[in-house]
């Protein structure tokens, strides 16, 4: 036992000085530490530069589109370095709203009728100090549509008001049906199918803002909806361009993405949960219409729209709304300059549904699609606290189109 314990205890002491002498500060002050990580860093730096940070593809219907884009947007031809420690999909998707700020901004409420009694919440940001475009009349306005259960309160939203604000334009978010606090007056409440309260805000807007160039933009379901609502209308919008973000463009194969395992666990429930919440929020509206206990047993997206949103809209089944639904169907009829910024590896919006094909045979379509930037992420920078990617996107079409939009004229010649 005394011969053991000597033992342990030379061997005890040797171990210490070993590592007093080799890790002084710990892993950074050793040698070897030090080399591993400098060894780590280089070759993440190497795969990142090659693998990671790579230029869109910008696929285009017509040269004159292209050549607008490639001269008065020159994002579209930059390289995009996504968040080095957080570039991969899931990832960007869950901590954009979390990391980026959310701007001040004071809204101006208005409700307004629908057609059935219902009424449909806007928010405006009139920006009246706007240096550039002091006259309301004339001040250029920019329309928004949130994503599946988004209000203007969003944070890629304020950053888009914030952006139209440094441009003097004045912005109004299109608040779904009951999302935004408002009270159902009908048992009647959205999908990305039907446009009509869509139509019954561009209306009133252009109605009351008759001398004002208009230009839309839409982020996810809000992004699918806006790409619907140009197919059907062809040129009678009003509008003078329109940009989509993170748009899913083949509704079957955006929920079987989303019934994949791991984003079934994070993304699909929680969706499915929030879509219930509202449900239930306007519960007694609803229960007169519809099973409402039958609704909130629904696991996933797919099972609240066969036992809630396909059954609200009329269609026969469930396979009907989501056919009416997906974009790519309407794609070759949209008239207005329509510029979609898509990430390849969005969960939500598969790469290879991307119609990348659909959208070379029409002039007024064009797709901007990163390699990396999840959905609704394309955090870029050390710290994406202030911008984003998807946010320099905005501003410069944006801009682009208010300003020389005469360029987008006759897109087809």
């Amino acid at each position: 036992m005394i011969s053991l314990d000597i033992n342990l205890n030379v061997l005890t002491r040797d171990l210490s000085l070993y590592l007093e002498n080799q890790v002084k500060v710990g892993l950074f002050g050793s040698g070897v530490g030090l080399s591993l990580v400098l060894g780590f860093s280089a070759a993440y730096t190497c795969y990142y530069l090659v693998s990671v940070a790579k230029k869109p593809q910008l696929v285009a219907g017509g040269k004159k589109f292209y050549k607008f884009l490639r001269e008065q947007c020159p994002v579209v031809s930059e390289t995009y370095y996504p968040t080095f420690w957080c570039w991969e999909s899931r990832i960007q998707t869950l901590l954009r709203p979390f990391v980026t700020a959310k701007p001040g901004v004071t809204y101006r409420n208005e409700l307004i009728k629908a057609a059935d009694g219902g009424q449909i919440s806007l928010d405006w940001f009139d920006n009246d100090e706007s240096p550039t475009h002091p006259d309301p009349a004339s001040r250029p306005t920019v329309i928004l549509l949130p994503g599946l259960t988004g209000t203007s309160r969003e944070s890629y939203i304020l950053h888009m008001v914030q952006q139209s604000r440094d441009l003097g334009y004045r912005c109004v978010v299109f608040n779904n049906r009951g999302v935004s606090g408002e009270m159902l007056l009908t048992p009647r409440t959205y999908c990305v199918a039907n446009t009509e309260d869509l139509e019954t805000v561009m209306e009133h807007i252009q109605r009351t803002n008759e001398a004002a160039p208009l230009m839309a933009a839409g982020v996810s379901m809000g992004g699918m909806m806006l790409a619907n609502y140009l197919g059907r209308k062809g040129r009678s919008t009003g509008l003078k361009g329109v940009v989509l973000f993170s748009a899913g463009w083949d509704v079957f194969e955006c929920t079987a993405s989303l019934e994949k395992p791991l984003d079934r666990f994070i993304f699909n429930s929680y969706l499915t949960s929030c879509l219930q919440a509202s449900v239930d929020r306007h519960r007694p509206v609803l229960e007169k219409a519809y099973d409402i206990d039958h609704v909130m047993k629904a696991k996933t997206i797919r099972e609240f729209d066969e036992r809630f949103t396909s059954i609200m809209f009329g269609y026969p089944t469930n396979d009907d709304y989501y056919h009416a639904a997906s974009p790519v169907h309407t794609l070759r009829s949209v008239q207005v300059p329509m510029l979609c910024l898509n990430a390849a590896d969005d969960v939500f919006s598969p790469s290879h549904a991307i119609p990348v094909e659909a959208a070379k045979q029409n002039p007024n379509v064009a797709l901007l699609i990163t390699c990396h930037g999840g959905h609704i992420g394309f955090l870029e920078g050390f710290w994406p606290r202030q911008s984003t990617y998807m946010d320099r996107v905005f501003k410069q079409f944006a801009q682009a189109v208010i300003e020389e939009g005469a360029l987008l004229t006759d897109l087809s010649s």
